[in-house]
């Protein structure tokens, strides 16, 4: 009877844990710290972008629709840049080693990561997944699936048009 109750309490436990680590990025609250370095060696974390619009981007080189995100994603940087808008991509595990992302960051503006640790993860497993932080450092986006032109506007336009806080 004591080993069936170890066991029952074991997976309660399990249970409690995995949705504590998912519901750390919520929509409507305060963004949850993570720290990273880039391709080029420079750390960054959540602070860094701090007054700014954050386009978290989760993606793989084996992601059909991650390979056609990532152009758009580039191409929307350039042009809202300038309004405070920053983007930053992470290759996640299963994809290929840093070394051999070089040459796409290389060719990119916006920054892609490595060495990443904080609570962001694909949201239900599925790539691509993007996060998207205000301003203020409120969570405002966070679904799977690539985004669109008008997905990309619909979402960050609003937030571009805000004041950065005093």
């Amino acid at each position: 009877m004591l080993g069936r109750n170890c066991r029952f309490l074991a997976i309660l436990l399990c249970m409690s844990i995995a949705p504590a680590w998912a519901s750390s990025v919520t929509v409507g609250a305060p963004a949850p710290d993570f720290t990273a370095v880039t391709l080029d060696g420079k750390p960054v974390s959540l602070a860094d972008f701090k007054g700014q619009v954050l386009l978290l981007n989760l993606w793989a080189t084996w992601c059909t629709p991650c390979k056609h995100e990532l152009p758009l994603l580039e191409g929307y940087y350039r042009a809202q840049s300038k309004y405070g808008l920053r983007v930053v991509a992470l290759s996640t595990e299963g994809s290929v080693s840093p070394n051999k992302l070089k040459p796409i960051a290389d060719a990119l503006t916006l920054s892609m990561v490595r060495d990443f640790d904080g609570p962001y993860q694909p949201i239900r497993g599925e790539m691509p997944t993007n996060f998207v932080i205000d301003r203020s450092g409120i969570v405002r986006y966070a679904e799977s699936g690539a985004f669109t032109l008008d997905g990309l506007n619909s979402v960050l336009i609003p937030l571009l048009q805000q004041p950065a806080p005093g």
